[in-house]
């Protein structure tokens, strides 16, 4: 679990099959194998690490669905520790499973962002609601719908998100990790599709 609280600016350094390597610094003080670290929103495991580097194996699958697949040497990622019991919640609840990729249709800091069709992901997008793009917790305003069933949304980036974060150098046409709030799917999986709860959710007390 983690918070969308970018803690680095590390880099994509290279990738042999499945094995993707990470260049950084703060995220592997306290880092050893099997540790979970959030790339661009992604939690992956730490399965090597050496000196400023570590990697990690990505799944066809993890690749397909994600946008770690499109990552070249020297592109720079977001990075995160799983949070700890005792820390501070400083932005929201994040698992790192990516719900899907969006489109990035304006720069920031006025950032906007377009969110296809596919997926179902609109239903989770709601103003003032939280969104994870890329790993950084933000907030959603200005939403605009499409006819085929996507939207567009605006988020407001302040300079220090910008400057320490990739939502600082994502330009038109690049593609971000989006992970819509985990509160909402347990909500409406409680809830059903008709907004009550169905008898097989329902818990009972015998």
């Amino acid at each position: 679990m983690y918070t969308g609280l970018v803690e680095e600016l590390g880099s994509f350094a290279s990738r042999d099959g499945e094995r993707y390597r990470f260049t950084a610094a703060i995220v592997l003080s306290d880092a050893a194998i099997d540790d979970s670290i959030s790339v661009n929103g992604c939690c992956l495991t730490v399965v090597t690490l050496g000196d400023g580097w570590w990697e990690a194996d990505v799944s066809a699958e993890t690749a397909r669905r994600t946008a770690l697949g499109s990552l070249q040497p020297g592109d720079p990622v977001n990075l995160e520790r799983s949070m700890r019991y005792a820390d501070r919640l400083g932005g929201h609840l994040v698992q790192g499973h990516v719900d899907g990729v969006a489109t990035i249709v304006r720069s920031g800091p006025d950032l906007r962002v377009a969110v296809p069709p596919e997926g179902g992901l609109r239903r989770y997008i709601v103003e003032k609601g939280s969104v994870t793009l890329d790993g950084v917790s933000l907030t959603c305003f200005g939403i605009t719908d499409d006819d085929a069933g996507g939207c567009e949304f605006s988020v407001a980036l302040i300079p220090h998100t910008m400057a320490m974060t990739t939502m600082g150098t994502v330009q038109p046409g690049d593609l971000v990790n989006l992970e819509a709030d985990v509160l909402a799917r347990y909500v409406e999986r409680l809830l059903g599709q008709n907004g009550a709860v169905t008898d097989d959710e329902r818990v009972r007390h015998d």
